[in-house]
C-alpha cells in the first residue's frame, strides 16, 4: 500500500518547525522515518500534514555537559553506535544499538524518533528509562523540560502536546567505574523485543554493592522500572542477590496476548533481569580489579 495524500513541509528551524505544528491540524514530525513510513504506507496512520525535521541545523550532537551525557533528538543511531564518546561514558547505550533493527534501520533512524514513537519494546525507550533521561521539549510557547518516567501516558503515547516537538535528551552519567549489561529476547535478530532487561551498579570501597538500576522492557505499555534493585544496596555481587531481585518480576503487570501470554513474558522478565545483572556484576568485578 501507499500513504494516503498529504502535503510536505521542510521547516529550516526549530520555531519554524513549531509554528507549523501549532497552526496545522492532524500533523505529524518526520524524523528518522523508519516507523511513521511503514505505519503511513500500511494506513495506520493518516496525517494531513507531514513536517520533516531534517533539515534543521544543530538538531544532531553528541556532548558531555557536566555529568550528563547530552543527545540532540535528530541525532542518528549510527552515530550514537559509533561514538567514542558513548562507549566511553554510557557502554549500555552503545551496548544496547547494537540490537535496533538492522544496519540499514540504524542509519536513518533517530533518538528522538525513537522515544517519541514509544514502542514497549524499544532499546532506546529502555535506556532512557534507566538513566532517568531529561528531555527538553519546544514549542512556539517555549521550552520546557519533563522527566522520562513523565513521559509515557499509555501505549505508544508520550507526553507532549499537539504543538510541541523533543529537541533533545539528558542521560545522567554513572561513574566510569560501573557495571552495566543490556540483554534481549526476540524471535530474529533485530526483530521487536519479546522481552529486555537492562541493569546498571556500582561498588564502595568495601567491596558491596552500593547503587542498582534495573528496568525490564517489551513486556508491559512501558519499561518498567525494578525498585527491588535498592536491596542490592550493600549486598556482594553474587548471584542470590541477583536472582532474589529478579524474581520480583514474577508479580508484574505485564501484556498477555494469544502469541506471547503473561507466563511467558514474566519468565523471559525474570530470567533476562537475572542474566543483566549477572553481567553487569561481572563486568563491575572485572573494572574493580584493574
Amino acid at each position: 500500500m501507499k500513504p494516503a495524500p498529504f502535503r510536505y513541509y521542510d521547516p529550516a528551524s526549530v520555531d519554524e518547525a513549531g509554528t507549523l505544528l501549532a497552526g496545522l491540524d492532524n500533523a505529524k514530525l518526520l524524523a528518522g522515518g523508519q516507523s511513521l513510513i511503514a505505519m503511513m504506507n500500511m494506513r495506520y496512520v493518516q496525517p494531513d500534514h507531514i513536517i520533516d525535521l531534517n533539515g534543521i541545523a544543530g538538531l544532531a550532537y553528541i556532548e558531555e555537559n557536566g555529568n550528563d551525557l547530552a543527545i540532540g533528538a535528530m541525532t542518528r543511531q549510527r552515530e550514537l553506535e559509533f561514538s567514542d564518546l558513548v562507549r566511553a561514558r554510557c557502554p549500555i547505550l552503545h551496548e544496547a544499538i547494537l540490537s535496533v533493527g538492522h544496519r540499514q534501520t540504524r542509519n536513518r533512524g533517530t533518538i528522538g524518533g525513537s522515544l517519541c514513537h514509544l514502542d514497549p519494546s524499544a532499546e532506546l525507550v529502555a535506556i532512557a528509562a534507566l538513566h532517568d533521561a531529561m528531555l527538553t521539549v519546544k514549542s512556539a510557547a517555549g521550552a520546557r523540560e519533563a522527566a522520562f518516567r513523565d513521559f509515557v501516558q499509555g501505549f505508544m503515547t508520550p507526553a507532549l502536546e499537539p504543538s510541541e516537538l523533543l529537541v533533545s535528551v539528558r542521560m545522567p552519567l554513572w561513574p566510569p567505574c560501573h557495571g552495566y549489561a543490556f540483554v534481549e529476547f526476540a524471535r530474529r535478530h533485530g526483530d521487536f523485543a519479546l522481552a529486555s532487561a537492562a541493569a546498571l551498579l556500582t561498588m564502595d570501597d568495601r567491596g558491596q554493592l552500593d547503587r542498582a538500576a534495573l528496568v525490564v522492557g517489551g513486556v508491559a505499555v512501558a519499561p518498567i522500572r525494578i525498585s527491588e534493585a535498592g536491596e542490592l544496596k550493600g549486598q556482594p555481587v553474587s548471584e542470590p542477590a541477583f536472582r532474589s531481585v529478579a524474581s520480583a518480576c514474577r508479580t508484574l503487570d505485564v501484556l498477555d496476548d494469544p502469541h506471547v501470554p503473561a507466563r511467558y513474558r514474566w519468565q523471559l522478565a525474570e530470567t533476562l533481569s537475572f542474566r543483566a545483572l549477572k553481567l553487569a556484576g561481572d563486568r563491575l568485578q572485572r573494572k574493580v580489579q584493574q
